[in-house]
């Protein structure tokens, strides 16, 4: 059940939220119950059997924590970890591997022919930080309902935001619609649903019609001219974002409509003015999952330039993998590791940059890099990397419209978070804003009925 699906709009969400409000008006003891089976029934939707995975998951996990606590044996959570790691190369990786052997002469190493359940890095990662922060003593016990929720909470289960434990288990207490600020909540709550959506319509799905016919075209062998190769690209580049972000903008929105806020997930990351700046603004949660779960752990900045400089580009390799089950993928990563370990050095050895030219360049690596994200082989990205560089013909046919839109929209305009909460509360402006999105509600409706929609990128990790 997509987000921006009829099926999850107009039936699955309202009867999710009078089902809630019910519940937490007469029954605020069976809230969190409600809203596990809920999101275990939003799951389930996808695919029935991926949702015993996903349960099993969850009672593993916690009864894992549950002998930890008992016993303080210190050898139940790395292998709960490795455990999860497992069920998930499994799952995404078993092929991928299984090519990789292929490689060394005389492997014959077969495929297995398995349904990737959608969220499983996302859930598997929310497990992660859990126990290891458990194992250092920073996470108290939870119960098996609460701890469920956590993992399986379904505005956030199949793509994020990655939420920590401390941000979202506190929240599980509260009585939402009780709080003074309970309506002007809600209506933020609709607002942030109803602008990520459009986004996701009206900018995500068009730059898609944009880029798409240029890397399939790549993909199959053709040449791209310069025109159609950075149409391609640029048009990539804003699709994903607004794609992601459109995405994050109504989980959080959906989130605050049953009353909790999650993090924040993008802020406005075609600004940055350098790589490392670049990722403290896009896929923040992700961002600081690896800097807090992998990089420090390996060594982080504390032992030396050869230790961090290795530490950032096995960091955002494993990050490219993370991504999907290809090489593009860890290349896309390894790529963006080189680029952060000179940026390294160019701070280390006193180097300066006008503002301007830092967004620049930081713009052009990330649009370039974006190619072998999107490339599903390495002779396609290739195809786009000539085209760009005018090696296969200059050619015509820029459609430039709604990339002009988006760019202007994603590098000038406010996060979406802050937009909807910097709205004073005034009745006047809540009342006027409630008819406005309204019309863009029913107008993404009509959109939706006219063309349907494309899957959310990140669903396939």
């Amino acid at each position: 059940m997509l987000f921006n699906s009829f099926a999850f709009l107009l039936l699955f969400l309202p009867a999710a939220l009078l089902l809630h409000w019910l519940v937490e008006r007469f029954r605020p003891d069976w809230r969190l119950p409600l809203l596990l089976f809920l999101s275990l029934g939003f799951y389930s939707y996808w695919d029935w059997r991926f949702a015993p995975l996903l349960a099993t998951s969850v009672v593993v996990n916690w009864l894992v924590a549950q002998a930890f606590i008992r016993t303080g044996r210190d050898i139940l959570i790395p292998l709960a970890v490795i455990t999860n790691l497992l069920v998930l190369a499994i799952f995404k990786y078993f092929n991928f591997f299984a090519d990789m052997a292929n490689l060394i002469p005389g492997m014959q190493a077969s495929h297995w022919d398995l349904a990737l359940p959608l969220g499983i890095s996302f859930f598997t990662f929310h497990h992660i930080m859990y126990l290891t922060d458990l194992k250092k003593g920073k996470a108290p016990r939870y119960d098996l309902v609460r701890y469920g929720l956590y993992i399986a909470f379904f505005p956030q289960v199949l793509a994020g935001p990655l939420v920590r434990w401390s941000e979202i288990m506190h929240q599980f207490e509260g009585r939402p619609y009780q709080r003074p600020d309970a309506e002007e909540r809600f209506a933020r709550g609709l607002m942030l649903l109803v602008i990520g959506l459009a986004k996701k319509v009206f900018l995500g799905d068009q730059l898609a019609q944009l880029a798409n016919p240029v890397f399939q075209a790549a993909t199959n062998g053709a040449s791209v001219t310069m025109a159609d190769a950075w149409q391609g690209t640029l048009a990539f580049t804003f699709q994903i974002y607004f794609d992601f972000s459109g995405y994050t903008d109504m989980a959080l929105g959906i989130a605050l409509l049953f009353g909790i806020v999650l993090p924040q997930n993008f802020d406005v990351p075609y600004r940055a003015t350098s790589l490392q700046d670049f990722w403290r603004r896009w896929h923040m949660t992700l961002s600081r999952f690896l800097r807090d779960y992998l990089y420090i752990p390996m060594g982080g900045n504390r032992h030396g330039l050869a230790v961090q400089l290795g530490a950032l580009f096995a960091t955002m390799a494993l990050g490219g993998l993370w991504h999907g089950a290809n090489l593009t993928f860890v290349a896309w990563g390894a790529l963006f590791g080189l680029g952060l370990g000179l940026g390294v050095l160019w701070r280390r050895a006193g180097g300066l940059m006008p503002a301007i030219a830092g967004w620049a360049l930081t713009f052009l690596f990330v649009a370039f890099a974006w190619v072998l994200f999107r490339a599903p082989t390495f002779e396609g990205a290739l195809k786009i990397y000539r085209g760009l560089l005018g090696l296969s013909g200059i050619g015509s046919g820029f459609k430039w419209r709604t990339i002009l839109i988006a760019a202007a929209i994603a590098t000038i305009g406010p996060t979406t978070w802050d937009f909807v909460f910097k709205l004073p509360a005034r009745r006047w402006l809540v009342n006027t804003s409630a008819i406005l999105f309204a019309v863009l509600f029913a107008l993404v409706m009509l959109k939706l009925g006219d063309d349907g929609s494309y899957e959310f990128i990140y669903f396939q990790f």
